[in-house]
């Protein structure tokens, strides 16, 4: 159980981050093919058979996952209350929350069923009701249903929020799959604009819901950069600059289309991946902040802000030297253990992964922490900097620049997590059982295959195919996952000062990741700025490791 409880926390933001997709994506392709595909239909040049067989493929896997998510997290929160409070599952499950998720299920289910049939009144009203039902459980869920206050207008505000991301995050493959199965550019025309006119309705909705939101939860300026829901509402703004950043290039392509049917539209599918992208990262993102508590409710324990400059100035120079490892509290309570044990046959370890203790922090543990970040900010600011050399005629030899990211990937395997093998007392895989341990091997694992991937890709230049994808896709994933990223750390305020470092690398790393995909899947202009954008974010990246503290 102890080992459960330590996992819940991220199983059940990740859970929900999934879940959420398979409802944009759902709610999505309902929109897009009620608003968009049924009205349109009978003035294209196509018969479109393909387009919508293909689409209600993907609406039908979305609501079977939507349906299966929902029940694999209702199932992960009874587990806790079963497990904490000793209660029986019936009387778990018959909680408001599994209510709300069985409802949801069934709701999910029975759009995957309907949506097989042709489209006619009856249907399409069964198919609304389901949507709308399922939309306003789901509001049960969220923090306006716990409000003791005057809730509607939040619940209003929460269900416009989740509709205008799901008409436009989870209408753009639907919308892919329309403008790459129709070839006729006056079809491309009536598709983009339709969709255009779709995505400023649901954009205004997310802004009045999410202003709506962050004035009742967030409540006041200093909650905005003293808590955590605040700095991860600010990554959430971050990310929908971003969106709106590739929407308004799309619109004016739109624009340039409709006055000019003969305008290329290769940018506006591109941009449209982009944005599925970064789309997906809010959801992420929105799956974080709905764990949180509302920094309304955190009137102690926030950060001031002379807190935050103080911690953000930055040092006269790294940490490159490192502490010995006898020095870290891991090592010494060790020692003392096996000291008092040395009669027995085998020594109690003095960290057992799973079991939810946090050990105490001297020193030494936290120039340990700090040295690891910033030998990481050494190796990407020489990887951004030698990517941007790669441009010049001169520069040819920095192609090989991906080899650092091996170098890198073995010394955060040693060096990431001073508890676990090889350096400390838990095993290998017993190591996985702790959350942060088990996210801290992934990321190197990641970085490992986008270095061996991106340096076969610069050997073979633009023979690469697919595999020159798996760079820019690791690296958008890599900042996904670390808005869902934790640290087991008692000081409420000094995991909030780690976490504001670690929101704007994610960021960067979403921004670097995706600019590397336009500059792999475009020409002109967008390839050239893109080219130039993502090591110029590697660089930034390295910078905020180098400047990295705890205390």
């Amino acid at each position: 159980m102890y080992l459960f409880l330590d996992i819940f926390g991220y199983l059940s933001v990740v859970l929900r981050g999934l879940t959420l997709i398979a409802q944009s994506f759902t709610l999505g392709g309902l929109a897009f093919q009620m608003l968009l595909w049924g009205p349109l239909q009978p003035k294209l040049s196509v018969g479109g058979l393909v387009i919508e067989e293909r689409c209600r493929t993907l609406l039908r896997f979305s609501a079977f996952a939507w349906a299966l998510l929902t029940i694999a997290s209702l199932a992960l929160d009874a587990a806790a209350l079963v497990g904490t409070l000793q209660l029986p599952w019936s009387e778990a499950v018959s909680a408001d929350f599994g209510r709300a998720d069985l409802v949801i299920a069934a709701c999910a289910l029975g759009l995957a069923v309907l949506v097989n049939g042709p489209a006619h009144r009856v249907r399409s009203a069964a198919l609304l009701a389901l949507s709308l039902l399922a939309l306003a459980m789901q509001t049960r869920l969220t923090h306006a249903a716990s409000r003791p206050d005057l809730r509607w207008p939040l619940l209003l505000s929460d269900a416009g929020h989740m509709l205008g991301a799901s008409v436009w995050i989870g209408g753009l493959p639907y919308f892919l799959i329309a403008l790459n199965g129709c070839k006729a550019a006056d079809d491309w025309r009536l598709i983009a604009r339709r969709y255009s006119l779709m995505s400023m309705a649901a954009v205004a909705a997310i802004v009045a819901g999410g202003l709506v939101m962050a004035i009742n939860y967030i409540g006041s300026i200093d909650a905005i950069y003293g808590t955590a829901y605040g700095v991860m509402t600010l990554a959430k703004v971050g990310l929908l600059l971003m969106l709106l950043t590739l929407g308004a290039g799309n619109y004016f392509l739109v624009e340039r289309l409709r006055r000019d049917p003969s305008t290329p539209i290769l940018r506006l599918k591109r941009f449209a991946e982009v944005e599925i992208g970064i789309g997906l990262t809010v959801l992420l993102a929105a799956a974080s902040l709905t764990s949180l508590p509302p920094g309304v409710d955190l009137a102690h324990d926030r950060l001031n802000w002379q807190e935050i400059v103080e911690r953000a100035i930055p040092q006269s120079l790294p940490r490159l030297t490192s502490p010995d490892y006898d020095k870290l509290t891991v090592a010494q309570l060790q020692a003392k253990i096996t000291l008092a044990d040395a009669g027995r046959a085998s020594a109690q370890a003095a960290y057992i992964p799973g079991e939810g203790t946090i050990l105490p922090r001297n020193a030494e543990d936290i120039a340990w922490s700090e040295y690891n970040h910033h030998w990481a900010g050494v190796f990407v600011v020489l990887i951004g900097l030698l990517a941007l050399i790669e441009h010049f005629r001169w520069g040819r030899w920095a192609r090989h620049w991906p080899l650092l990211f091996l170098g890198m990937a073995a010394f955060l395997f040693f060096r990431a997590d001073e508890q676990a093998w090889p350096l400390g007392p838990a095993g290998f895989f017993e190591s996985f059982r702790d959350p942060e341990v088990a996210q801290h091997r992934i990321f190197v694992l990641l970085i490992a295959v986008f270095g061996l991937f991106e340096w076969r890709v610069r050997l073979r230049g633009s023979n690469a195919g697919p595999a020159a994808l798996v760079f820019p896709l690791t690296t958008a994933l890599g900042g996904a996952l670390l808005l869902t990223h934790s640290h087991a750390i008692a000081n409420i305020k000094d995991q909030l000062l780690i976490e504001m470092s670690h929101t704007p690398l994610a960021l960067c790393g979403v921004a670097a990741g995706w600019a590397r995909w336009l500059e792999l899947r475009l020409d002109g202009r967008v390839h050239r700025v893109a080219a130039w954008i993502w090591p110029v974010a590697f660089v930034l990246v390295g910078l905020i490791l180098l400047d990295y503290r705890e205390a």
